[in-house]
């Protein structure tokens, strides 16, 4: 039995209707008679959703135990042993309960694929490996399920289930998405218009690069050459002369006027006589290009016109955007200019755009051979000369009737035999020697139409034009192979100043540079690897292209880089000549690597210097604001003390309240401390648990007077996972530090509500607020912004709090509140699978 094949609804963002697209599918291959089950599906009370399950076969999920709680889970042997031809498995990036057969979803799935059922599946554009730093920048979530974009690539069909965000928006309004009780929330974050726009728009590109993709592995499969103009690709020709800069801006107008249109520049260095280029103003084109949004390439081709055809076909480019030549009228009798050669060759798949410019026949310099090694066409027509000329030649003179001496008789075949030289090369010139030879013996020298020679002259004469012959065609030969050598050095002089260029601009990107030793050879796969010893197996660096290869044995070319690290390529195998500029990448690309460790230790330094300086700060914290209450409880116990002033017992009593007060300060201060020292020391272990809410957050507002808080926290909220300690003192640093704030008579509000899978507590306070440019130095340790109107303290409490809560996978951000003051977003994770109990959703309200 053949695999199953994948099929994958992809969504921006909860809520757009990936699970009702992939029900209403299964119903219509019902309709048509396929055996198609549910093998797991969510509906998240969603009627609409859940109304769709009628009339579909579902199979019975599994029930596992975790931390005191049961969850239901998809039966993957139920599934095998029911062996439909179609299963529905809903959110491919979930993570199983433990004790699951797999511990992802995409793997249940994949046993499914090859035990031969085909399966219909979901996922949102946040869920994807890849995009998770994206995604955290744009929503400041974290998202703690993914699955592997390679699972999600290989999909036999991947269907985008788009909805606009002011659409999506109006769902949640309505409650068809979350109850009510969390609408308020999610609207106000997750949901919020520029985070929708922003997701969207990463699953609109995602998906047009898959299907990219798709196309070009079509067009490779049917071996299709002409462009299908699905996208507007203008590719931009560079010579590396100053017009290039209005080429680039005209191509990146061109792909304006389309959506989705990409210009690629490129420069193609040859070894065949390209004026040399400049690379100061290569590298200004390069950096103009990559600004106007594009991509720079720099190839090395035989031809520059094929080089160039053969580029924009490879990346189906549909417009070619070339400069009017810069060549003077006269040097067009050398041949036609890479313009008129690509526009004649283009073919009706590509358009070909000639620029004008202000460079326009202002000249290329010295003209120079068309090709540096003699081409094939240059070859034939040397053949032709040195063979069909001495026979046309001895055709005419025989034919006419002047006798015009064997001595000039033989400065005609000569002249032949040096053209055919200058055309041809050595073996032509060799060739047309020696026919003439024979033609002169056999038809100019006595006795005629024999092989001899009856005057030793004539002998004499012959064997000179023969030598004369040799002569020439040997040194037409070597100034073609020095001119090809020039050309060669030159090129790669060419891509050397490149490579040193990207150091120059600190380029530090080891795939980019490996990107750019693809290109340069025509590589297929381009790998770094490297190994401890001689006697441990190698490992990958870094790698680009298809099928990278894991041993420097199984490549095409290898380059050592030192003892332990070589470049591994596979595509073709290189010319000896080529291996020179191949050991510079290589060298470089080794630079990289150790540059690119070199900064991960400066961090870790950085990170130390950064502990020093808290270390310093501790000191001066220890030196001033532990001496405040240590002074206070030293002045009461010396008064109480003291034998010379009988005190009333009010006022011993008021001693030790103040002395109390001053050791309740100092545990604080003391706590924060340890807190703080164990974050910077990394010894932090949090003891993650599955636990309410409303059994951490009243205890944590202890510490606050009666009546500074209010708390709201819903009992319908999933539970947490969390560690129950390091929670409660997150929390009380959090509300503590906004009652210090908050206006005497407006207590803080301490409210939870559920997103997706996470849990939001918020602690909202109405004080004087946090520009925006300081809220993030709030979380610094020993930082306080402006002067706490009540308490005091070193400036750990934020700190030490968003370290709590970031250790047990949290995050922690302030922002605004709405009509003054500042507010507090714990988020944390909650327990997937769990449904509130049917008398749920009530809040309670207690005053702290």
């Amino acid at each position: 039995m053949g695999r199953g094949k994948l099929r994958i609804y992809l969504g921006a963002a909860p809520g757009v209707g990936k699970t009702y697209a992939m029900l209403a599918e299964a119903h219509r291959r019902v309709e048509r008679g396929t055996d198609c089950v549910v093998a797991f599906v969510e509906h998240h009370h969603r009627p609409r959703t859940e109304v769709m399950l009628h009339g579909l076969e579902q199979v019975p999920r599994r029930t596992l135990p975790y931390r005191d709680t049961t969850f239901t889970e998809m039966d993957v042997d139920a599934v095998l042993a029911r062996k439909p031809a179609v299963a529905l498995v809903d959110e491919l990036a979930h993570t199983n309960v433990p004790g699951s057969r797999n511990p992802k979803r995409w793997q249940d799935v994949e046993e499914l694929l090859a035990a031969g059922t085909d399966v219909i599946s979901t996922v949102n554009i946040q869920h994807l490996e890849s995009l998770g730093d994206v995604v955290e920048s744009i929503t400041g979530v974290r998202q703690q399920e993914t699955v592997p974009d390679e699972v999600v690539r290989r999909a036999d069909q991947i269907e985008l289930v788009d909805m606009s965000p002011q659409a999506l928006r109006r769902r949640m309004a309505h409650g068809n998405i979350y109850k009510p009780d969390r609408i308020d929330a999610s609207l106000a974050n997750y949901f919020r218009p520029g985070n929708l726009t922003a997701l969207r728009e990463l699953a609109l590109l995602w998906t047009a690069d898959r299907v990219d993709e798709y196309l070009q592995q079509y067009r490779g499969e049917h071996n299709i050459r002409s462009t299908w103009q699905a996208r507007e690709r203008i590719v931009v020709g560079l010579t590396g002369g100053p017009e290039g800069r209005t080429l680039i801006r005209r191509g990146a107008r061109l792909a304006e006027k389309g959506a989705g249109g990409e210009v690629l520049a490129v420069y193609i260095a040859r070894s065949d006589g390209l004026t040399a280029a400049s690379p100061k103003e290569l590298a200004v084109q390069r950096t103009l290009v990559e600004d106007l949004g594009g991509t720079f390439h720099h190839v090395i081709g035989d031809d520059i016109p094929s080089g160039l055809l053969e580029f924009a076909r490879g990346v189906n480019a549909t417009q070619i955007v070339l400069g009017s030549s810069r060549r003077k009228t006269w040097q067009y009798m050398f041949g036609p200019g890479v313009g008129q050669t690509v526009a004649r060759e283009s073919g009706p798949d590509l358009d070909v755009h000639i620029v004008t410019h202000d460079e326009v026949a202002k000249g290329r310099g010295l003209p120079v051979a068309r090709s540096a090694r003699l081409g094939r066409s240059r070859i034939i027509w040397g053949w032709l000369t040195g063979v069909a000329g001495p026979a046309l030649l001895a055709l005419l003179l025989t034919h006419v009737d002047a006798d015009l001496g064997l001595a000039n008789d033989m400065l005609l075949f000569l002249a032949l035999t040096v053209a055919s030289a200058l055309l041809g090369g050595l073996l032509p010139a060799l060739a047309s020697a020696a026919f003439g030879s024979f033609l002169l013996n056999w038809f100019f020298t006595p006795p005629l139409h024999k092989v001899t020679i009856a005057d030793p002259k004539n002998i004499v004469a012959i064997a000179v034009f023969f030598g004369v012959a040799m002569s020439v065609a040997s040194v037409v030969d070597l100034a073609a192979r020095r001119t090809h050598q020039a050309a060669r050095l030159r090129a790669e002089a060419e891509t050397l100043s490149f490579l040193a260029g990207s150091v120059l601009r600190g380029e530090s990107s080891l795939e980019s540079l490996l990107e750019r030793v693809r290109e340069t050879f025509a590589m297929e796969s381009v790998a770094l690897l490297e190994r401890e010893s001689d006697v441990e197996p190698w490992t990958c660096a870094a790698s680009v292209g298809a099928r990278p290869v894991a041993r420097p044995e199984d490549a095409d070319v290898d380059m050592p880089v030192g003892e332990h690290l070589a470049l591994a390529l596979t595509g073709r195998v290189l010319p000896a000549e080529d291996r020179r500029v191949l050991g510079a990448f290589a060298a470089q690309a080794a630079v990289v690597l150790d540059r690119q460790r070199l900064v991960g230790e400066a961090e870790e330094a950085r990170k130390l210097a950064e502990g020093n300086k808290i270390r310093t700060s501790l000191l001066a914290a220890v030196s001033h604001d532990l001496r405040t209450p240590l002074a206070g409880i030293k002045a009461a116990v010396s008064s109480l003390r003291s034998d010379d002033v009988e005190w009333s017992e009010q006022d011993q009593a008021e001693f030790l309240a103040g002395i109390e007060d001053g050791a309740d300060r100092l545990d604080h201060l003391v706590g924060n401390l340890l807190d703080m020292s164990r974050l910077q020391t990394g010894t932090v272990t949090p003891l993650i648990r599955s636990i309410d809410l409303d059994e951490v957050v009243p205890m944590a507002l202890g510490g606050v007077p009666d009546g500074s808080a209010e708390l709201d926290i819903p009992e319908s909220l999933p539970m947490v996972e969390v560690d129950k300690g390091l929670l409660e003192r997150a929390v009380a640093n959090i509300v503590e530090n906004a009652v210090k704030y908050s206006p005497q008579d407006v207590p803080v509000a301490v409210s939870a509500s559920a997103l997706g899978d996470r849990v939001e507590l918020r602690v909202v306070d109405r004080g004087p607020g946090v520009p925006d440019e300081s809220k993030d130095g709030i979380f610094e340790p020993f930082q306080r912004f402006g002067d706490a109107p009540r308490g005091s303290g070193v400036g750990l409490g934020l700190a030490v709090a968003r370290g709590f809560v970031e250790a047990m996978g949290g995050t922690l951000t302030a922002e605004d509140t709405p009509g003054g003051g500042l507010t507090m977003t714990l988020t944390l994770k909650a327990v997937t699978g769990q449904r509130p109990p049917p008398s749920a959703g009530v809040a309670t309200r207690v005053a702290s």
